[in-house]
């Protein structure tokens, strides 16, 4: 039976109902899991000179991607045939995908945000973005929120699907390996920019194709196609990340805001340009309609598996 049933399967399992709160009780979650080696290896490793601290980089990226891949791989190679096979596959791919973990967060910041509650729209918009909430006034909120969401679709739903399409759950597991360790140590700051730097390369490098992926993915289901990817092409290159504008700009596009922009990390302003400059600012509900552009968006990629599926791809 095909993978991308599996993958499909997975899909539908994990926007039924994400991670349970009893699972992450009992066991947390395997990205977690991942997360606790790579802090191991961080704190006993990332030390003394500059080139040590480069090496230790790369022998725990090495490690990492070997504790992940290689158990994926001989599980997988051990799924029996047929129906059984693909049950199993796609109960082992749910855990690393974040299509219903994603759009939950963000609508956690779009409910208060409509409200007017901007407290609470702060308090849940910190747990998707490293900004300062303090300094967010409504606009700003909703631009973090959209900007996390437009991000995250292709980080924690198309670049897994797109790797697990290509190698399997080695491929899933590997892609999520590398994105957490990015994401803990590939940071420039002066403990990571030399222990981290790999992962961060290695993090740009598969995130290449399903963060362009991603933009057209939302240009496609959008009601403005034309505008997502004219403003794709044009901004996607603005942003600060070579894969993260892509996503963002083709979101900005599809519903006529703007992104990016001038922002405050840890009481520090950071001056990036804006994506889609011309449009207005994004209003409460336009992020009730970014989180509607990105159910079509998933609703999309399960269509295209389970094409790939019927074609025996």
């Amino acid at each position: 039976m095909s993978l991308a049933f599996a993958l499909a399967l997975a899909l539908a399992l994990e926007a039924a109902i994400g991670w349970p709160e009893a699972l992450w009780r009992r066991i947390r979650h395997p990205v977690a899991w991942i997360g606790a080696l790579i802090e191991l290896c961080e704190a006993r490793l990332n030390r003394g000179a500059r080139w040590r601290r480069r090496i230790a980089g790369a022998a725990t990226a090495a490690l990492v991607l070997g504790a992940t891949v290689l158990p994926a791989a001989t599980v997988q190679a051990a799924l029996p045939a047929g129906w059984p096979g693909v049950l199993g596959a796609a109960i082992l791919a749910w855990p690393w995908l974040a299509a219903r973990s994603l759009h939950d967060h963000v609508a956690a910041v779009a409910r208060p945000l409509a409200a007017g509650d901007l407290t609470a729209a702060r308090g849940a918009v910190a747990r998707i973005v490293g900004r300062d909430p303090a300094m967010l006034d409504g606009p700003g909120i909703a631009r973090a929120a959209a900007e996390s969401l437009a991000e995250n679709a292709s980080d924690g739903v198309v670049a897994p699907l797109f790797w697990a399409s290509l190698f399997g759950l080695p491929g899933l597991v590997g892609y999520k390996a590398v994105n957490t360790m990015d994401s803990m140590i590939g940071h420039r700051t002066a403990r990571h920019e030399e222990f981290g730097k790999l992962a961060a390369r290695l993090d740009d490098l598969v995130n290449l194709v399903p963060a362009r992926l991603t933009g057209l993915l939302f240009a496609l289901v959008s009601a403005r196609p034309r505008a997502a990817l004219a403003t794709m092409w044009r901004d996607a290159r603005l942003h600060r990340s070579p894969n993260a504008g892509w996503p963002e700009a083709a979101l900005a596009g599809a519903l006529g805001i703007r992104l990016s922009g001038p922002r405050v990390y840890h009481g520090r302003v950071a001056s990036e340009p804006w994506v889609n400059a011309g449009a207005p600012d994004p209003r409460p509900e336009d992020l009730v309609r970014a989180l509607a552009l990105y159910r079509r968006a998933m609703a999309c990629c399960a269509a295209l598996l389970l094409a790939l599926a019927a074609a025996g791809l």
